[in-house]
């Protein structure tokens, strides 16, 4: 994903709200790159709920990451990650999500994530709910 291919915040159905801490600051004053990544997580968990994921038979594996950094984000900052299914294949997915600060987009990335059964150590089908999701 790159700064063109980033749409209006209305082409992402699933949102989630969070405000930086004092401690995601590095030396330079702006919120620490690596911080992203809890962000984008703390994002994509809440959109685990909708799913039911039990991290037991019916749960996902991140198998891969691509982040674009936009712009700088300090601290006090209140930020909106949108995110929406971008693709569905048989076993993965892809999750496009963009933090917002003041509806500016500062990060953009895909994750490719895999259905998994811990039970049975194997990935399974890509579940219904995230199907049905993705035509939302």
């Amino acid at each position: 994903m790159n700064r063109q291919k980033i749409e209006s915040l209305d082409s992402y159905p699933f949102k989630y709200k969070l405000s930086t801490r004092w401690r995601d600051q590095d030396p330079f004053k702006h919120v620490n790159h690596a911080i992203f990544l809890n962000y984008l997580e703390d994002a994509r968990t809440n959109l685990f709920k909708r799913w039911s994921i039990d991290y037991e038979k019916k749960s996902v594996i991140v198998a891969s990451m691509k982040i674009d950094y936009l712009a700088q984000v300090s601290h006090p900052s209140e930020l909106l990650i949108a995110q929406r299914i971008s693709r569905i294949g048989t076993k993965s997915f892809d999750i496009e999500a963009v933090i917002f600060n003041n509806k500016v987009p500062c990060c953009a990335s895909t994750v490719t994530t895999v259905c998994f059964d811990f039970i049975n150590g194997k990935s399974v089908d890509v579940f219904e709910e995230i199907v049905v999701n993705f035509n939302v």
